[in-house]
């Protein structure tokens, strides 16, 4: 899903790009209204993260210019305001939510897939022939069910959710052992030497980055 995120600030808004990439999201910055508005003229978005305390025209007023120009895809408001009065406001004006800083990541991506889900967009991750339903948590190659262990399911949805994208193995191994992850290194590589074995009728394959990680990506023809 593609992202519009209007933050002004520096720190902040580099955390929400580097945090939104990694779990799937197409995400552009802009740090203020006026380079929004140009950034809505140019390309089509999905989603808007919006500040209110933006320079110039402030959040408000930019969701107001929004909506009076006929914007309507969904707009979480993320900020610092905390009073019920700016909620109301924002809420009036044409937000679909909002959420308060600090934040949690994850329900921060909660909340922008459900925001997705109940306009229409279509949030199914998919490489080649594989695709997940991540509502069921099932994952289908050609709409045949593929039989995966929890733990084998945890890290193929890691890898899916940025399909080409190296995921690192420390970050692998919480995803899928949790607290209980391992101390052995090689316990992720004894999950994708498992999976590499259900995946073998597939199309797309499990990569390996030295020094990096693993990534999915669709299988070449000749191989």
């Amino acid at each position: 899903m593609r992202v519009l995120v209007v933050e002004d600030d520096f720190d902040l808004s580099g955390a929400l790009m580097r945090l939104l990439t990694r779990r799937g999201f197409l995400a552009t910055h802009c740090g203020d209204a006026t380079s929004a508005l140009q950034a809505l003229q140019q390309s089509a978005f999905e989603l808007v993260v919006l500040d209110l305390g933006l320079p110039g025209m402030d959040g408000l007023q930019l969701l107001q210019r929004l909506r009076d120009r006929g914007h309507r895809m969904p707009v979480l408001v993320l900020t610092a305001r905390g009073g019920v009065g700016d909620r109301v406001a924002g809420l009036n004006i044409g937000a679909d939510d909002y959420m308060g800083k600090p934040f949690d990541p994850d329900e921060l991506e909660a909340r922008l897939r459900a925001l997705a889900r109940r306009a229409g967009f279509e949030d199914e991750p998919h490489c080649g022939d594989l695709r997940m339903d991540r509502a069921a948590g099932a994952f289908y190659a050609d709409d045949q069910a593929l039989e995966l262990t929890p733990r084998e399911g945890a890290l193929l949805t890691a890898l899916m959710e940025q399909p080409g994208r190296a995921v690192t193995k420390s970050r692998l191994a919480a995803l899928v052992f949790g607290a209980d992850a391992p101390e052995q290194p090689d316990a992720v590589e004894v999950v994708v030497h498992r999976l590499r074995k259900k995946l073998a009728s597939t199309h797309v394959e499990i990569a390996t980055l030295r020094g990096l990680g693993y990534l999915v990506k669709e299988r070449r023809a000749a191989e």
